[in-house]
């Protein structure tokens, strides 16, 4: 994953033109961890850009009882609308949420084409020109699965540019092939504060905000750590 390090940079217009764009996130926290600069960016700069929330995110504390699956779905979810507001997007409306079974998230059937059907609605609403998605190869199913359903449409909306992102890269051994090769940085110099209150804002995943499941998920400083570059990276798919 060091060669993502070394793309050249490149600004939002360079590489998508003055169109709109949207990130497509397997969990709510995956678009504030590895675009918050990106959606900080395009707000700054005026142009249109939506969330969409694969995945209810309801898997990441099975074992608690104060959190049942629909409670920390909502919670999940109010997290995600919060940290939209910081990165500048209008919470009620910029943010899509499929809901979509945690840890299950279906790449094909007819869940998976409803998926899509949503999405292609989204890119019309905001003239997209491109949709950031998770790496093709991040370990994770619901990556996995949300790279996937952004191909297939990518495959229906003629010319949009896909971009794909990593947030469990680095837990791949060094010597894992990395494709696409082709990709540049997005310098966030400017909008990183927005990035990292957005992260802050997922508190059920950066805190121990939920006590009652001791294995429930909680992203570690290690793994915030790979989050607080001035830059993020991404690899163009092909066509």
């Amino acid at each position: 994953m060091a060669a993502a390090h070394s793309f050249p940079f490149a600004t939002l217009e360079q590489r998508i033109g003055k169109g709109g764009l949207v990130v497509i996130a397997p969990h709510p926290d995956d678009e504030s961890l590895a675009c918050g600069g990106v959606l900080a960016a395009a707000c700054e700069q005026g142009r249109p850009a939506r969330i969409i929330i694969v995945s209810d995110g309801a898997g990441s504390h099975p074992a608690s009882k104060a959190y049942p699956k629909n409670r920390l779905r909502d919670l999940r979810e109010d997290e995600a609308r919060q940290a939209a507001r910081e990165l500048g997007l209008d919470p009620n409306n910029d943010v899509v949420f499929l809901r979509l079974p945690d840890r299950f998230v279906p790449s094909e059937g007819p869940e998976a084409e409803k998926a899509v059907a949503k999405i292609l609605e989204v890119l019309k609403d905001v003239d997209a020109q491109a949709v950031f998605v998770s790496w093709r190869h991040d370990p994770h199913c619901d990556h996995q699965a949300s790279y996937r359903i952004a191909r297939a449409v990518q495959r229906g909306f003629a010319g949009l540019r896909l971009y794909e992102y990593t947030v469990w890269g680095a837990a791949l051994p060094a010597e894992t092939s990395v494709e696409p090769t082709n990709g540049f940085r997005l310098s966030i110099h400017q909008t990183l504060g927005k990035k990292q209150r957005a992260i802050a804002a997922h508190r059920s995943q950066t805190t121990h905000l939920i006590t009652d499941d001791p294995n429930g998920f909680c992203l570690t400083a290690a793994d915030l750590s790979r989050f607080d570059f001035p830059y993020e990276c991404f690899f163009e798919s092909d066509p």
